[in-house]
């Protein structure tokens, strides 16, 4: 009996940071904007360490739930009760996850009447186009969001059916199945998510560049996650206001 896991990714934005100025300019206004919705992905960002946790424990749990016999359900409802509160653990992670993307999405959306001020006709267009495609990535992660509840609410299903005798090992397998196409379901809409997110980051890069607010971008390292991705965070300095 198989149950695939598959930790899902997502990829970090840009940080940048511009001292005050006395007099900030629109395109300073939009950047101030940028960077606090960057702030606000923060929680977003600590929240996926959890969620990489739980999932290992949950894994291991089921490892240890199939490799018990029906003459132990004294163990498998123990340790399917233990899964389950780890489903749960992981679900509230999710949903605070969430709250820290849709703050994220509300202060970036205040650069949309900032950026119909902006008067260079090239630097517009650009802005326009980072605009755009953030908020193809904010749609990508509802839809990543709505596909993950589903599988963890399968997930607490199986545990449950793993805690009655008289589950048949058809049923068993029929529901684990159906957790795995789940899980290819938030795989795909992850892969769109980190795709909109790379396309942001560069659009984000351009827009700083025409807007000439000079940064440096400095490689902070990369990391996989089990399905062997990659991600790579960037964090900006930006050397004069």
């Amino acid at each position: 009996m198989s149950f695939k896991k598959a930790s899902i990714l997502f990829v970090l934005g840009l940080f940048a940071f511009i001292s005050a100025c006395s007099s900030e300019s629109t395109e300073e206004k939009i950047h101030g904007h940028l960077e606090e919705a960057v702030a606000q992905e923060k929680g977003f960002e600590e929240q996926q360490s959890k969620i990489t946790e739980l999932e290992q424990k949950e894994q291991e749990l089921y490892s240890q739930i199939i490799e018990l016999g029906t003459d132990e359900m004294k163990k498998i409802t123990e340790l399917s009760q233990q899964a389950i509160d780890a489903v749960t653990q992981r679900e509230e992670s999710l949903k605070a996850e969430k709250e820290s993307l849709d703050a994220a999405k509300e202060e970036f959306q205040k650069t949309e009447d900032l950026i119909a001020e902006i008067e260079d006709e090239q630097l517009k267009e650009t802005a326009e186009s980072m605009y755009s495609t953030m908020s193809d990535r904010f749609s990508a992660y509802d839809e990543l969001y709505q596909a993950y509840e589903t599988s963890i609410q399968q997930e607490k299903e199986l545990y449950e059916m793993f805690q009655q005798e008289d589950t048949e090992q058809e049923a068993l397998t029929e529901h684990i199945n159906t957790i795995n196409e789940s899980y290819q379901q938030v795989l795909d809409a992850n892969e769109t998510f980190n795709t909109n997110t790379t396309a942001y980051n560069e659009l984000k890069k351009e827009y700083y560049s025409q807007a000439g607010i000079e940064v440096q971008y400095e490689d902070a390292g990369s990391k996989g996650n089990q399905e062997g991705e990659q991600s790579e965070e960037e964090q900006e300095e930006n050397q004069s206001a």
